[in-house]
This record gives C-alpha cells, structure tokens and sequence, in this order.
C-alpha cells in the first residue's frame, strides 16, 4: 500500500507525500485492464519517490505509495468517481468535477491517446475494497503525521511531491508549485520554496497549470497552523531522455534539492530555529 518512513535526523516540522508513484500493480491487473500493463503507467509520476531519499535524514516523515494510480488515485476524494464505470452505478446527487468527466476520477478510467483503460465496469464492492484498503489508511497515516507534526511545533507544513512532463512554450516552468491560490497554505511557504527552486537554478511558476488537488484540499488548515503545498517537478530534470528510466545524475541532484526544501520549510515554521540532535 505505502510506506511510511519516520525521520532518521532530528524531527522537524514537515510532513513529505508521494502518492502517484507506486508502481507495484496488483495481480488483477492484467485481467481487468483492455490495455497492456506497459501503457498504465503513463499515470505514474515516474520514480519520483527516488527525490525522496535524503528528506527522512532532513528530519521529515515521509509516506510513499507503492500501489499505483491506475488501481486507485490518493489525490481524488472518495465521491470524486465516475459513475458509470462503477456497477451498480453511484449516485452521489452532485455533478462529475471535470477530472472527472476527464476520465481521471478515483478509479481513472481512460487516457488521451490511449483509450478506455478497464475491460468491465467495476463492482462497487471491488471499488469499496480499493478505498478501504489503500485510499483510507494513506490519508489516515498523513493526516496522524501532520497531527503528530502539529501536536509537537504548533505547526505542520506537508510537502506533496509530484512529477509532470516537460511542458510546451519558451522557457516553460521545471516546477510548479501548487497552494490552492493561497487556501491550502500561507504565502511565506510558498514565496520560501519559490526562493530556493529558483536559487537552484530552476525556473518556476505557482498555480499553473497545477493548483493542487484532493491532498491539497484535504489536509491544508492554514488557519489552524496546517500548511499544504503541492510541488510538481520535470520528469526531464531527473529521468532519462525517453523519460521513463532514472537519470542518476539528475536524480542525486533533484533528492538534494528536496531534502534542501524540507529544511526550508522547517525553518520558515518555526522562525529561523531548526532542531537539533541530542548530545
């Protein structure tokens, strides 16, 4: 389902989340899915968890998922779930949101490019069984995280890691960074990580074309000292050119630099005063 990696350094303040990354497909894939398993993982966000490696040592709990977004997407609501792919199909009384009507719900269904993604619709206990056994315990397991976070500091700042192809026009963004236009997280964290992406030699953009989702939407209190932010990071900044293998070079850079975020991030909440390691 996901792992959960507690701080090898001294506890800070930050809570870090990779939950499109899994890539352990279930033995049923293959049966359900019209498609081959090759072309389902064009909804990973490819080995980003591999950013992740230094930020346990940075002092940040860290929450991985391994089962993949094909089976079941994290950053989607419980409700957010096309109809009619389900059978009998859910009536929920509200209209599909436009990931929704996009095919990128709960459950995906199909993709650009590629189609309708499943055989058969989905039996409700099927999808009951997925929400129960991977949805709920991840979002349960952040949210003690950030309790836990805010319980110790007074504050909890979650880090949510993604990834996103290389995007179109004349210098386009290498991140972008996500708060919700400002209802997820207070502006100071976002400004700090702006500060940092573009320290590293990172060009970066807030808001666009990636806002945040469901996590984002979830999680993030900024008024009960509950800071969320989404970071999205160019698969060509750390993946090979046919952007499906590792790059070591580009991964070992892209892990330094998230491990310098956590530390950013923990130092913006708690005033310029990081923990330090018992004597």
């Amino acid at each position: 389902m996901f792992d959960f990696i507690a701080p090898s350094g001294p506890m800070v303040p930050v809570i870090l989340s990779v939950p499109h990354a899994g890539r352990c497909y279930p033995a049923d894939t293959a049966r359900l899915a019209r498609v081959p398993a090759d072309r389902l993982v064009a909804l990973e966000d490819r080995h980003v968890d591999l950013l992740a490696a230094h930020a346990p040592a940075a002092g940040a709990a860290t929450l991985v998922a391994r089962t993949p977004r094909a089976w079941i997407d994290l950053n989607r609501s419980e409700q957010d779930v096309d109809p009619t792919m389900i059978d009998p199909p859910i009536a929920f009384g509200r209209a599909p949101s436009a990931k929704v009507r996009g095919g990128l719900g709960l459950v995906p269904r199909r993709l650009a490019g590629i189609g309708d993604l499943w055989r058969a619709p989905l039996a409700r206990g099927q999808l009951d069984a997925r929400i129960n056994a991977v949805h709920r315990p991840y979002h349960a397991a952040l949210a003690a995280a950030i309790a836990a976070s805010r319980d110790r500091f007074g504050v909890a700042v979650l880090l949510d890691l993604h990834s996103m192809p290389p995007l179109g026009g004349e210098r386009p963004p290498e991140l972008v960074l996500g708060d919700r236009f400002g209802l997820s997280a207070g502006t100071r964290f976002t400004a700090r990580l702006r500060g940092e992406a573009e320290a590293a030699g990172l060009r970066v953009a807030l808001n666009t074309p990636y806002q945040g989702g469901h996590i984002l939407e979830r999680h993030g209190a900024p008024g009960r000292g509950i800071h969320a932010v989404q970071i999205e990071v160019d698969r060509a900044l750390y993946l090979a050119r046919d952007l499906r293998a590792p790059d070591p070079s580009g991964v070992a850079r892209l892990a330094r630099f998230i491990a310098r975020c956590v530390g950013a991030l923990a130092e913006e909440a708690l005033g310029g005063t990081l923990p330090v390691a018992a004597e």
